[in-house]
């Protein structure tokens, strides 16, 4: 228990480094609003929501949140009513972070980088034999 918990203070540095994630990040594109918020790091978490609107459909909204597991930083995606889904933060440059959970159906990375004042994410991974991937693009909300 006691080498665990300091396992886990040892990597919380780590959900620092990924501050600029935070702020509110939007999307807009003919018939959809996608807006993305990220609470900055405290105490090793970050916690995210995504809500999309298309016209005449009721809102979308997703939840994620980025936290310091035994296996190391951590997002955890909670989807509609499927179980949470964890994928481990790999290695990677400043700026840029990318989650991985090899074992699950689709998608298997989850991905973030800064593009100048943007910030592009996506997801990517195998889906019935070939790879896919998505990519998006928001540019931060003003207040």
């Amino acid at each position: 228990m006691i080498l665990e918990l300091l396992a886990v203070a040892a990597v919380a540095p780590d959900v620092q480094k990924l501050d600029w994630l935070a702020g509110t990040w939007v999307q807009q594109k003919p018939g959809a609003v996608v807006r993305e918020m990220w609470l900055p790091p405290l105490d090793g978490a970050m916690a995210g929501v995504t809500q999309t609107t298309r016209s005449g459909k009721p809102a979308i909204i997703e939840f994620a949140r980025i936290t310091v597991e035994p296996e190391g930083v951590t997002y955890t995606a909670f989807v509609g009513r499927q179980p949470p889904t964890p994928f481990v933060l790999l290695p990677g440059k400043p700026g840029e972070a990318v989650f991985e959970n090899k074992a699950h159906d689709f998608p298997q990375r989850v991905f973030y980088r800064r593009c100048g004042a943007d910030l592009c994410a996506g997801i990517e991974g195998v889906r019935n034999g070939n790879p896919v991937r998505e990519e998006w693009r928001y540019r931060h909300a003003r207040p």
